[in-house]
This record gives C-alpha cells, sequence and structure tokens, in this order.
C-alpha cells in the first residue's frame, strides 16, 4: 500500500499548525515589545484575556486592529508606570466596560453568563430523560399485550375477512 496518502495529511497538518502560530504571532508589533521581559510576559498575558472592541472574538494580542494596538499600547504603559495586572485590568473596565474582558467576572450583573450554559445542558438532560421515560413507557404498554378471547378473535375474523354478497 503506497504511504504517499498518510505522508500527505501529515504535511498538510503541519502546515496547518504554522499557519495557525504565524497569524497570532504577526499580532503584536515590534515597536510595542518592552524591552523588560518580565514585564513584556505580564503585557502578553493580560493582552490574551482583553477583547479587541473591532474584532470582537479576538483578543488585543492576536488582532491586527489599530483599537487593539492602542490598547496594547496602553497595557504596556500601565505596566511601565508601576501599575499592578489587576490595576490594569481595572482601569481597561473602567475606560471601556466590562465588555473589554474577554472572560467576563463573576459578579450579580454576569451571573447569568456563567449560569445559562449549565442550566441549559441541565435542561436538555431532563428532556432527554422525560422523552425516554415516555418512550419506554410506550414499549412496556406495547409489549404487555394480552392474548384475544375467542369472542374478539370472532369479530377480527369478520373485520378482516368481510362476507362476499
Amino acid at each position: 500500500m503506497p504511504t504517499w496518502p498518510r505522508c500527505t495529511a501529515v504535511v498538510a497538518a503541519l502546515c496547518l499548525a504554522a499557519l495557525t502560530f504565524i497569524a497570532a504571532a504577526q499580532a503584536v508589533q515590534p515597536d510595542e515589545i518592552l524591552a523588560d521581559p518580565v514585564l513584556e510576559g505580564r503585557a502578553r498575558a493580560l493582552s490574551r484575556d482583553l477583547r479587541c472592541m473591532v474584532c470582537q472574538n479576538q483578543s488585543i494580542d492576536d488582532s491586527d486592529a489599530p483599537l487593539a494596538r492602542d490598547l496594547r499600547i496602553l497595557v504596556r504603559e500601565r505596566l511601565k508606570a508601576g501599575d499592578n495586572d489587576d490595576q490594569v485590568i481595572d482601569f481597561l473596565v473602567a475606560r471601556y466596560g466590562e465588555f473589554v474582558l474577554l472572560k467576563p467576572r463573576l459578579a450579580g450583573h454576569t451571573l447569568i453568563l456563567w449560569a445559562a450554559p449549565a442550566a441549559l445542558l441541565l435542561a436538555g438532560i431532563v428532556l432527554l430523560v422525560v422523552l425516554a421515560r415516555r418512550r419506554g413507557v410506550s414499549a412496556e404498554a406495547a409489549g404487555t399485550a394480552t392474548a384475544l378471547n375467542a369472542q374478539e378473535q370472532a369479530r377480527l375474523h369478520e373485520l378482516t375477512h368481510p362476507r362476499e354478497p
């Protein structure tokens, strides 16, 4: 059996993986990177948790939008000024609202965001159990049929074999 289909699949998978890493690596521009590797690491970690307000489903670390660049620079400025990670996040939330966070904080007004998936999963499980029980009852009812007595058999024969006039 030829090995080229397997080889082609491996090469295709490697190319796809490489493209995934290249897209994420090009968002942060070289002029944004801080000289201090510790601060840069903190900035990158924070940037992965902040939403690009233009792209909305990307972090500012992954986005090439001008606003994402401005936010990355702002995060780095706040870190250079001595803010800790929580202070940077609080500053951005105060300025842009909770929507800037890719993972919303657990609070009273975001409780539905956190509870809805579990509630929907639980409702789906309950629905499946109810439907399975109904189907089980129907199957049991069909399986417990009793034999016909003589009168019922005669009536059935009459209905299925009509007399000719």
